[in-house]
């Protein structure tokens, strides 16, 4: 018996990357899983289809995290296709850097990605939670650069991961007497389109990754899966690390 066997999951920017790995890795625990996707279709919907196994059934919804109207059209569809929501994972995120002091900063750039690394992340799970039952599970995607400044130029987008962190400590508080867990996972090097292994930079990154590679989705998705099951159902409030020993 897989272990999510039976269970509703909701993933955000779940097409490629790391949300792929996420998709694939529910399914394979018997979730039946809706995930979204801004562009690439044709890609979101092989994913869903490739994902599918007998009592397993795989939606992808075109939506984007951080439009309310959107996200909101699309927990309807979850909703009336599955009846509910057991396991809300926010992985949709844009990374957009430049130094405080950049004459040229992309500001609408950066407003866009608060929009959707923060507002649109609290939305998805204000918007669930009235479909979710005991023992629900919330579980967003931050990143090491949350907790950690290791390079110039990420300000803007390890602020929003760090505010991600916050929030999942309260929601750990606010939720508990529900018995819905809330917890963070922070991501280090993850060979995916925006941050490959074979990257211009990522032999010095590699530098601070004690295991001295990089990880893949699939690492991220084995994550998630651990903290949606029963296995983890007293861990709440916590921020774990998948990096490697990055932050060690």
């Amino acid at each position: 018996m897989t272990k999510l066997q039976g269970k509703v999951a909701f993933v955000t920017g779940g097409s490629r990357g790391i949300g792929a790995g996420i998709v694939k890795r529910l399914a394979e625990e018997g979730a039946s899983v809706a995930f979204t996707y801004v562009s690439s279709r044709e890609k979101a919907e092989k994913l869903a289809t490739d994902s599918q196994s007998p009592g397993v059934n795989v939606l992808a919804i075109k939506a984007d995290t951080s439009s309310d109207a959107e996200i909101d059209a699309a927990i309807k569809s979850v909703v009336d296709t599955f009846g509910r929501i057991d396991i809300v994972v926010n992985s949709a995120g844009l990374f957009i850097t430049g130094t405080i002091d950049a004459a040229d900063a992309d500001v609408a750039a950066f407003k866009k990605q608060w929009e959707v690394n923060v507002h649109g992340v609290v939305h998805t799970v204000r918007t669930a939670l009235p479909y979710m039952g005991t023992g629900g599970r919330i579980i967003s995607i931050g990143s090491t650069g949350g907790s950690r400044s290791a390079y110039a130029g990420i300000g803007d987008y390890a602020a929003t991961k760090a505010a991600l962190a916050a929030y999942t400590r309260s929601w750990a508080r606010d939720l508990g007497s529900k018995n819905i867990t809330a917890n963070i996972i922070q991501p280090g090097l993850i060979d995916t389109d925006m941050n490959p292994a074979d990257g211009p930079y990522s032999s010095s990154m590699l530098q601070s990754v004690a295991l001295g590679r990089y990880g893949n989705p699939t690492d991220i998705g084995a994550a998630v899966a651990f903290l949606a099951s029963d296995d983890a159902q007293y861990i709440t409030g916590v921020t774990l690390n998948v990096d490697g020993g990055q932050t060690t």
